[in-house]
């Protein structure tokens, strides 16, 4: 494997958020050697604060923490003091709001031309959704995603077992986005502002099957359309042990590997026969119930035939492919002590961490943050003894 490396070393970011695609997307920045300060507010009478479990977010790994109190005019002024020396900004309050309290794109481009600044939010900065509350299912819902899941018992759109809005539609966008400026940036010199939107991320995952209904009209709803399990050889089947396996033989080679292996033959000439398509999943089924799942994936995943096992959550954390690529690393907490986690697992991520130690999440590292940014020091301690940052 290729040297891995700290690929954004240098770069400061400093994220206003606590949770959701913005908290994602720094988690990701870190995992590349950013400079990640979380900046959350100051622990005053009735502030809302939202604490996520210790174990959320890569617990916290490679990150640094300050409060600041951005309602107080001197906290505004730090926070635009630091923009001075930041690469990136990212937010996630409601659309307007960075805006009243001083430290929006045009009051933070003014004292940093060069920042990247990046909102995330469910809909957008404008448009008649823009104030909407919301979270990852409503984006999913609101972008075809959860019309084109295969209904549960009573007839409605499963919950996915995966935050697939706030991960890929806000937060890895959030991350192309802000890497495509910082490379521009270092051609022209400029920053960039950044609106991302959880619920069109999602629209971009979904435009094979939206694009599909511009052009041709056809709807991708469960089981109408390839992806969506329209065929006998893209669907899931119950084995002996009352385990699941996934099938994808798109390509008509590995189609007719699987109907060989199968001993169903008598198949292979029928991949996309619409007519055939129930007979051919009945086979299927009484075929894949006769062995267990990890006899079936013996046997036919080495072979050409995009077959893998439907694992659980504890069975893939001792996944033997998973173990030898070091997508885990060990983490220790002082009260609830040692466990796992997702190491930094992004292409080009350095995934053999040491040891990562969880932060007191009343933890500060406020004084070293501000002494970096270049604030002198007698203004750090009038700013720590006026609770203007904690």
């Amino acid at each position: 494997m290729a040297d891995q490396q700290d690929f954004l070393a240098g770069v400061t970011v400093l994220d206003l958020s606590s949770v959701g695609p913005a908290s994602r997307a720094s988690r990701m920045l870190a995992d590349y050697g950013a400079d990640v300060v979380k900046v959350g507010p100051t622990r005053k009478k009735g502030a809302v604060q939202i604490r996520p479990p210790y174990h959320t977010y890569g617990a916290g790994r490679g990150m640094r923490r300050m409060r600041l109190d951005l309602k107080a005019e001197t906290g505004v002024e730090l926070f635009l003091d630091l923009c001075k020396s930041a690469d990136v900004v990212i937010e996630s309050y409601r659309p307007g709001v960075v805006d009243r309290l001083g430290i929006g794109y045009a009051a933070v481009s003014a004292a940093n031309p060069r920042i990247v600044y990046c909102s995330t939010s469910g809909y957008g900065q404008d448009g008649p959704y823009a104030q909407w509350a919301g979270h990852d299912i409503n984006y999913l819902a609101l972008a075809g995603y959860l019309a084109c899941s295969e209904p549960r018992g009573d007839g409605g759109p499963p919950i996915p077992g995966a935050t697939v809005a706030d991960s890929a539609g806000g937060g890895m966008q959030a991350v192309l986005s802000i890497l495509a400026a910082l490379v521009k940036r270092s051609l022209s010199g400029k920053g960039a502002y950044l609106d991302v939107s959880a619920a069109e991320g999602v629209l971009s995952l979904m435009s094979l099957s939206i694009d599909q209904y511009l052009a041709a009209g056809e709807v991708a709803g469960p089981r109408q359309t390839l992806l969506t399990g329209k065929y006998a050889f893209y669907d899931v089947y119950e084995t002996a042990d009352g385990k699941w396996l996934s099938v994808g033989a798109i390509e008509p080679h590995f189609y007719a590997e699987l109907c060989k292996r199968l001993g169903l033959e008598q198949y292979a000439a029928h991949q996309m026969t619409d007519d055939k398509q129930d007979e051919v999943r009945a086979a299927f089924r009484a075929k894949f119930k006769q062995r267990s799942r990890d006899e079936w994936v013996a046997e036919l995943a080495p072979n050409n035939t995009c077959v893998a096992p439907v694992l659980t959550i504890p069975e893939l954390t001792e996944d033997p492919h998973f173990t030898a690529r070091d997508v885990f690393m060990n983490a220790e907490h002082e009260e609830h002590g040692a466990f796992r986690q997702v190491a930094p697992i992004l292409a080009g991520g350095v995934r053999k961490q040491p040891k990562h130690q969880v932060p007191d999440p009343d933890q500060t590292e406020t004084h070293a943050i501000l002494e970096r940014a270049g604030i002198a020091t007698e203004r750090i301690e009038s700013l720590l003894s006026g609770g203007v940052v904690e």
